[in-house]
C-alpha cells in the first residue's frame, strides 16, 4: 500500500521496525523542503511576510492535529518534541500540582519507560504510591482488572493505548467511562496507536493523550499533547523563556501565556510541525481504518508463516496490532536482528524500553516485527525465507 510513496523501499530494504520509528514519505521532505527554501523564518515573532506565513503554517498543522484526533479547539494541542517530552510535561506541569502523598497512580509493567520514570520521579518527590493493573494470562490489560487496581486513593491512571512489546490495544473508553466516575484522571501514551487506529478524544474522553510524529510518517523531533478542555488552563509550564510569556519586569513579576503558548517555550521546531502537518493530511486520505484493517491481515498472514518454523517462540499471538513479539530457540535476539540485517532486513531486538516486562513474560529480551501500511506479504515471505536458511546458526558464529 502506497509503496511508492517511500524512497527507501526502493533500495531493497525491508523495514520492520515501524514500532521504534516508521519510514517517511516524499511528502514530508517537500513540505520541509519549502519551509526551508521559501520562507524560512521564525514563527509568532515577526511582522513581516515570510514569518507571518510560517505562523499561519504553524497554527495550521495546529488545526490538523485538532481534527486528527477529534478534540474540539486547536488551543488543546500542544507541540513538543516527542511522546517522552509530553508525558513529562504532563505529569510535572499537572500532575505534580493535583497529587497529594498517598494518592495511588496506576500502571501496568508493560509500559514503556517514558510512561515510567517521571512517574516514579514524582512518586519519590511526593511520596505517591505506584500500582500495577495485573496482565491477564495474554498479558493484556482488561477493564475487569483495571477495576480489581482501583482503590479510594487510586487518582491517575497511565497506560498506552497499544503497548510496545506485547501490542494489546486497550480498552480505553471503557477505562474512561469507569475512572471518571471514581474521580480518576485517564493520561494515555498514544505512541504506538495514533498511527495506527482512528482516534477520537471526545468519544473516548480521556484527560490527556500524548503521542509523537516520527512514529506516524512524520519527523524526528515533534510530540502533541491533548488536553481535555476542562483541565487546559490548569497545566503550568516547566519550561520558561521566550514566546510562552506575555510579560514580565525586574521584580520578577511575570505573566504567562495562555495554552497553547504557555507550554511552548523557545523557539519551537517549525519545519517539524509544518511538515507534520502535510503528514497528517497524508494518512488521512489513507485512512486509518484502512490502515488498520490492513496491518491486521498483513499480520495474520506474518503468523502464519512465523509457525512454519518450530524453533520460533511467539509471545503476543492474540493481540490485535501490528506488532509481533518473538524469540528463536538457542539464538540471542540481538545476533538474530544482526544476521538479518545482512539480508537488508530491519528488525527491533532488546527489550525495547519496557524492561519491568520481563517479570510478566519471564524473558528480558525478545525480537519484534511492527508492521506498518506500506509492508507487504513479500516482505514477510522473504523474512521467512531468511529465518529458514539451514545454516542460520553457523552464519551467525
Amino acid at each position: 500500500m502506497n509503496r511508492d510513496d517511500f524512497n527507501v523501499l526502493g533500495t531493497g530494504v525491508i523495514y520492520f521496525d515501524n514500532g521504534a520509528t516508521t519510514l517517511k514519505p516524499r511528502i514530508l521532505s517537500e513540505g520541509v523542503s519549502d519551509y526551508y527554501n521559501n520562507y524560512s523564518s521564525n514563527a509568532h515573532r515577526g511582522d513581516y511576510q515570510m514569518s507571518i506565513k510560517a505562523s499561519f503554517m504553524y497554527e495550521e498543522s495546529r488545526k490538523i492535529v485538532c481534527d486528527f484526533i477529534g478534540a474540539k479547539n486547536p488551543k488543546q494541542i500542544v507541540f513538543t518534541s516527542g511522546t517522552t517530552d509530553s508525558i513529562n510535561k504532563i505529569v510535572f506541569g499537572y500532575f505534580k500540582n493535583v497529587l497529594k502523598s498517598g494518592d495511588e497512580v496506576l500502571l501496568t509493567k508493560s509500559e514503556h519507560a517514558s510512561n515510567l520514570l517521571p512517574w516514579f520521579e514524582l512518586a519519590d518527590a511526593l511520596n505517591l504510591r505506584i500500582k500495577y493493573i495485573e496482565l491477564d494470562d495474554n498479558h493484556e490489560v482488561t477493564l475487569d482488572n483495571v477495576v480489581k487496581a482501583i482503590s479510594p486513593k487510586t487518582k491517575v491512571i497511565s497506560i498506552a493505548q497499544i503497548s510496545n512489546v506485547v501490542g494489546d490495544i486497550r480498552p480505553i473508553k471503557e477505562i474512561t467511562e469507569y475512572a471518571h466516575k471514581n474521580n480518576i484522571f485517564v493520561l494515555v501514551d498514544g505512541a504506538q496507536s495514533a498511527a495506527h487506529l482512528k482516534i477520537d478524544v471526545c468519544d473516548l474522553d480521556i484527560d490527556f493523550l500524548a503521542f509523537s510524529a516520527h512514529k506516524m510518517c512524520g519527523p524526528t523531533g515533534v510530540g502533541v499533547i491533548y488536553v481535555k478542555e476542562d483541565i487546559l488552563n490548569d497545566i503550568n509550564p516547566i519550561i520558561f523563556g521566550g514566546g510562552m510569556n506575555a510579560d514580565f519586569s525586574t521584580d520578577g513579576t511575570k505573566i504567562y501565556k495562555t495554552m497553547p503558548d504557555r507550554l511552548e517555550a523557545g523557539t519551537p521546531n517549525i519545519a517539524g510541525v509544518i511538515g507534520f502537518g502535510y503528514v497528517i493530511k497524508y494518512l488521512m486520505n489513507i485512512g486509518l481504518d484502512n490502515i488498520h484493517s490492513y496491518e491486521l491481515r498483513l499480520k495474520k498472514y506474518a503468523l502464519k508463516r512465523l509457525k512454519e518454523i518450530p524453533q520460533i517462540k511467539i509471545y503476543n499471538e492474540n493481540s490485535q496490532s501490528g506488532i509481533i513479539t518473538f524469540n528463536y530457540d538457542g539464538i540471542f535476539p540481538q545476533d538474530l536482528a544482526i544476521y538479518l540485517d545482512k539480508y537488508n532486513i530491519c528488525v527491533r531486538a532488546g527489550n525495547h524500553c519496557a524492561k519491568i516486562l520481563k517479570d510478566e513474560i519471564n524473558i528480558k529480551n525478545t525480537l519484534r516485527i511492527s508492521l506498518y501500511f506500506y509492508n507487504s506479504e513479500d516482505e514477510v515471505d522473504r523474512l521467512i525465507e531468511v529465518l529458514k536458511n539451514p545454516n542460520i546458526k553457523e552464519e551467525i558464529i
